[in-house]
């Protein structure tokens, strides 16, 4: 009974010693075997490998793009020493982990430390070199893909390639706020100004040529109606000659009476004449001139 519990203890304590000279690796990881903790084999491809149980041990390195996201937005200075706050993350993925852990060792958290710096003073040299508008919105694709390059660069000599860096959110602090505003209004006021100006140009251009246009279209009106009544002058003094030569008593008659007409044509009108005078010929007998 004794020897049977010694063997099946052995064939167990086999077991589990051999268990111990294997490992699994995913393939979403690096592995790295170190002995007396001194890196001597890296592997990178997934499956089943042995190790020497007992004087050998296994880390494990993450081979998927990983984030860092900033749990603090960092202060930034623009260039109008106006003072912002930046929340970024950076995409990253381990390429070559006997680099990475020559760099950083065990300590992942080294890494990670380093590529945030990294980035973190990237933004500050770009950003001091803008405008608020410019990091906001109308160049900020431009910032971050030069970030990223010079990022990426740095990042290679530890074994990483830095995938993306993005900005999440630009807040303003309190002070860079109301400068922003007063700004702004100031910015609105200049372009509302310029607009009143540039509609009262129009309306006095308009003006000029709606006055030019009008003393036009007067004097063009003053000559027709010159013209009409020249014509119109011309015609009566025709008719006038005509009716002359036809009956020159009935002429001076109607002249005269015209003239009665204009003489007396208001009741206060008063007009001293001798009775002998000639103007009244026609009053004291119609038919003054037919020598009758």
């Amino acid at each position: 009974m004794n020897k049977l519990m010694t063997v099946v203890a052995a064939i167990f304590l086999g077991l589990f010693a051999f268990s111990l000279t294997f490992f699994t690796l995913d393939q979403r990881q690096y592995a790295v075997v170190f002995q007396f903790s001194e890196a001597v084999r890296v592997i990178k491809d997934p499956g089943f490998h042995f190790k020497i149980p007992l004087l050998q041990e296994v880390r494990y390195f993450d081979k998927r793009i990983q984030t860092i996201d900033e749990e603090v937005p960092a202060r930034i200075q623009t260039i109008e020493k106006m003072n912002v706050k930046v929340d970024s993350y950076i995409k990253f993925q381990i390429v070559d982990v006997e680099k990475y852990y020559k760099a950083v060792g065990l300590d992942q958290r080294k890494g990670v430390d380093r590529l945030r710096n990294t980035v973190n003073n990237m933004l500050r040299d770009e950003f001091g070199k803008r405008t608020v508008q410019d990091v906001i919105s109308g160049k900020r694709d431009e910032v971050m893909t030069y970030v990223q390059k010079v990022a990426d660069i740095d990042a290679a000599r530890i074994g990483v390639k830095v995938v993306d860096v993005r900005i999440k959110r630009v807040e303003f602090e309190d002070s860079t706020l109301n400068s922003v505003y007063e700004r702004m209004q100031s910015e609105r006021k200049a372009v509302a100004s310029q607009l009143r100006a540039e509609g009262s140009a129009a309306a006095e251009q308009i003006k000029a040529d709606a006055d030019k246009q009008r003393e036009v279209i007067l004097a063009d009106a003053y000559n027709i109606a010159q013209q009409m009544k020249g014509e119109g002058d011309g015609k009566a003094a025709a008719i006038y000659g005509d009716a002359y030569g036809k009956n020159p008593e009935f002429y001076a008659f109607y002249k005269s009476l015209d003239a009665y007409k204009q003489s007396f044509a208001k009741k206060s009108d008063v007009m001293v004449v001798d009775p002998s005078s000639e103007f009244f010929k026609y009053m004291k007998n119609p038919r003054a001139g037919s020598g009758k």
